[in-house]
């Protein structure tokens, strides 16, 4: 599944910028996720057109990147991002970051790791379902 991120200066407005940029755009979000630092914001997004976005979010001027990342359908229950973390853990797979977000009603878990082989490896023997 492809991820955007989008580096924004830390200013009043600026991320309500990029939203009604993609809004406009009739880009639909699913995941959104802020980090920051002193000087810049990292917005990173999951949504239904990726390469749209990009193209648009380039040429109005933001930095933008995009990375590969995982997305894993966790079950409704206390515990279920603690079951699929125990998984990787058990196998040694490092995780870089992560974030929660509701698709179709059920929680999915986004992870990204410098390890793709392993972490399909993984996913796969341990029959764990996937977006994208």
């Amino acid at each position: 599944m492809k991820q955007l991120s989008v580096f924004l200066s830390n200013e009043s407005g600026t991320l309500l910028k990029v939203l009604d940029l993609l809004g406009e755009a009739g880009i639909q979000l699913y995941a959104l996720s802020i980090a920051d630092t002193d000087s810049y914001g990292i917005c990173r997004m999951i949504c239904d057109k990726p390469d749209e976005a990009d193209a648009l979010l380039i040429k109005a001027g933001y930095a933008v990147s995009e990375s590969d990342v995982r997305a894993i359908r966790i079950g409704d229950k206390p515990g279920a991002a603690a079951d699929i973390i125990r998984i990787f853990a058990r196998e040694h797979l490092s995780i870089a970051y992560l974030y929660t977000f509701l698709y179709e009603g059920d929680p999915v878990l986004v992870f990204r790791t410098d390890d793709k082989e392993k972490a399909s490896a993984i996913i796969e023997s341990n029959k764990l379902e996937t977006l994208g």
